[in-house]
């Protein structure tokens, strides 16, 4: 895809309240319950942040694929975030059974099937783009994505009306996308989430970020993931070649080095000033819509 770093296109900043794999034990301020997520993407999407990116926990604070909590926080955010774009986390994490300091598990794939009927109708669903070992502290499991699972997924994405965000650790991810794009399963414009710095995928750096920027198809949409300390840097990098951005505790806990962010607007509101020192205005939810070719805000039953 080709760069031109004197556009000055809107930014879309997704935010990322809460994750599926570290809880307040890495940050107690990291929202876990279903009124602790919908307070933190409406005091997010009052900052400036135009797509809420959603995993959900259950009682214990465990990442869980229970359709009753979806909604819980899917109606909660559409009664308190007019427009906001809802966007479910395909993947749905790992579930730490046995404590944080034991091996986690993933969930099988009928249960991320089961993501195409939350109720409230999420706006998109993630695909992960590819197969690959992902590790987490003292996890290491088979991330499974093989294309003719995601291509069942996508078609019943299609059939609902959800619109997809393809989140690719690798440049293989990629090629898997377009193949799928070149055979019809994937239709409409294509958004693209790079995600950098996953234990088990490409590795955060500027090179890598280029690489990935040029393998996408021109016309697409694009935003990058970065972990860690690894996140404002390519974040204001990837700003700087027209890209959109991800924030939030699910990425990064810390708004500076060694200090924990006390919610997840503050890395709104710095991804707010890193744009517009930038030339780059923020997108609203409405103009979201429109610069990832979605309809205005659907019927959600």
């Amino acid at each position: 895809m080709k760069i031109d770093i004197t556009q000055s296109q809107k930014v879309i900043i997704t935010v990322a309240t809460t994750g599926g794999l570290h809880g307040k034990e890495a940050n107690p301020d990291l929202p876990e319950q279903p009124e602790e997520i919908i307070r933190a993407m409406k005091d997010a999407y009052d900052a400036g942040a135009s797509v809420a990116h959603i995993h959900v926990r259950d009682k214990a604070g465990l990442t869980t694929s229970d359709l009753a909590v979806y909604h819980e926080v899917m109606q909660g955010i559409v009664e308190t975030c007019p427009g906001m774009i809802t966007q479910v986390g395909n993947g749905i994490g790992v579930r730490f059974e046995n404590g944080r300091q034991m091996p986690g598990v993933t969930f099988p794939q009928e249960d991320r099937m089961a993501l195409l009927d939350i109720k409230p109708r999420p706006d998109m669903l993630t695909v992960n783009a590819g197969t690959f070992h992902f590790q987490h502290k003292h996890t290491e499991v088979l991330f499974d994505n093989p294309k003719g699972w995601n291509a069942e997924f996508i078609r019943g994405c299609n059939a609902r009306g959800i619109h997809n965000e393809l989140e690719c650790y690798d440049i293989s991810h990629i090629e898997n996308m377009i193949k799928l794009r070149d055979i019809g399963v994937i239709t409409g414009k294509m958004h693209f989430s790079l995600v950098l710095g996953i234990d088990g995928g490409i590795s955060a750096s500027p090179k890598n970020l280029l690489a990935l920027v040029d393998a996408i198809p021109e016309g697409s949409s694009w935003q990058v993931v970065t972990i860690g300390k690894h996140q404002t840097p390519l974040s204001m990098m990837a700003l700087a070649m027209g890209a959109n951005i991800r924030v939030g505790f699910e990425d990064n806990v810390y708004i500076d080095h060694g200090v924990l962010a006390g919610n997840n607007a503050q890395f709104v509101e710095r991804a707010v000033r890193m744009s517009r020192e930038l030339g780059r205005e923020i997108a609203t939810p409405a103009e979201a819509r429109a610069m990832m070719g979605m309809d205005a805000e659907h019927s959600r039953t």
